[in-house]
């Protein structure tokens, strides 16, 4: 095997690992922050542990509706008609009025802003045609999305003892619906939303404060305590943060602040190689030229701790001289990105062009070469 170390400038070069547990905890009973472009992990709590996700459910309703509006089965102005079960429901309310109808945009809006359980239930029924229909669609696209330790038993998160998702999960959804509907994303940095005369102001403490956030949900149940899916965005840099089981609207509105920027300062992000960017060179053995780029697919944009990017190193790592032929585009070898303390990452490496096999007369001088001068060149 062997190794090439690639020049480094380390005031611009940075590694990850597909976790970095960084010296911070909370006083949250489970949490996940993770940085959204690159997915990583920058510090979990009981991630993986199913919970009550109380209101935080309504995104997987939202995200329904959304995959309905998006495909130009519903549309803004559609209406779903209002049920006496959905008229009647407890808790947080959007206040819509039995047999009248209600338009879908405000039935967003009344989910989003006012987290009303009323608005979910209609959306419920309208889709589905009852509750625990649309709830077999919600296991159904929680499934779909590899959300692994999730169970759904209602549209609005009222509790219900088979009814659970881990933070991951949710993470793991809020990362979906910024992805697939940008379109509809910003109805979750409304602040405000009146219907039926009565005005509500959107339950996510992070609005109010000056530091780009910008979505998503708020939850809370006696047995749940009080949770928050959030996201914001800092110099370009998006983190997605789920916390549940605090104790207070309080404690939940400077534990969440607290983390995100508590991110946001010991976390850089930083652009290594471009898509299809040239890493190095590699030998060729019996073809047409000497040696093929080894290039990246995909860019390498990488997070990590600001203080350990200068520790980092890069190798590139392949098995040489490769044989002729090579076909661009082929596997070659291994992108290595290692730090102390941290995740080594790798990605591949794979031809930049295509190199023909020397034809015979040329294979049999590098071969001749080889055994007089041990040169394994073409």
């Amino acid at each position: 095997m062997k190794q090439l170390l690639v020049s480094l400038i380390a005031c611009c070069l940075a590694a990850m690992g597909p976790a970095a547990h960084a010296a911070t905890d909370t006083p949250a009973e489970e949490a996940i922050l993770i940085d959204h472009a690159t997915g990583m992990v920058l510090m979990e709590k009981n991630a993986d542990l199913p919970v009550p996700p109380s209101s935080m459910t309504k995104l997987m309703t939202l995200y329904l509706l959304f995959e309905r509006l998006a495909d130009g089965r519903l549309n803004m102005n559609d209406s779903f008609a209002v049920s006496e079960k959905a008229w009647r429901t407890g808790g947080s309310k959007m206040f819509v009025e039995v047999g009248k109808q209600a338009r879908v945009e405000d039935l967003v809006r009344g989910i989003v802003v006012q987290s009303g359980n009323d608005a979910c239930i209609v959306v419920a029924e309208g889709i589905s045609g009852s509750e625990e229909a649309f709830a077999n669609l919600m296991n159904d696209k929680a499934r779909a999305l590899g959300m692994t330790e999730s169970n759904f038993a209602n549209s609005s998160g009222w509790p219900h003892p088979e009814h659970r998702a881990s933070v991951r999960d949710l993470a793991i959804l809020a990362t979906r619906l910024i992805d697939d509907f940008p379109q509809y994303y910003p109805f979750f940095a409304e602040k405000t939303f009146t219907y039926s005369g009565i005005k509500q102001g959107n339950r996510n403490p992070l609005l109010y404060k000056n530091m780009g956030a910008d979505g998503l949900k708020t939850g809370h149940t006696e047995e749940a305590g009080f949770g928050l899916v959030a996201s914001a965005v800092r110099d370009g840099q998006r983190l997605i943060l789920v916390v549940n089981g605090l104790e207070s609207v309080t404690q939940r509105a400077r534990e969440s602040e607290r983390l995100l920027r508590w991110a946001f300062r010991e976390f850089g992000r930083y652009a290594l190689f471009q898509a299809g960017e040239t890493v190095d060179q590699a030998g060729v053995w019996l073809g047409e030229t000497a040696s093929v780029p080894l290039v990246v697919e995909d860019a390498v944009d990488i997070v990590m701790p600001r203080k350990a990017r200068k520790d980092m190193k890069i190798k590139v790592v392949y098995d040489g001289p490769i044989p002729a032929p090579v076909a661009a585009g082929q596997p070659v070898g291994l992108l290595r990105i290692e730090a102390p303390g941290f995740a080594t990452v790798e990605r591949p490496l794979v031809a930049g062009n295509a190199v023909p096999q020397l034809g015979m007369f040329g294979r049999v001088n590098a071969a001749v070469r080889h055994l007089v001068f041990g040169a394994p060149g073409p």
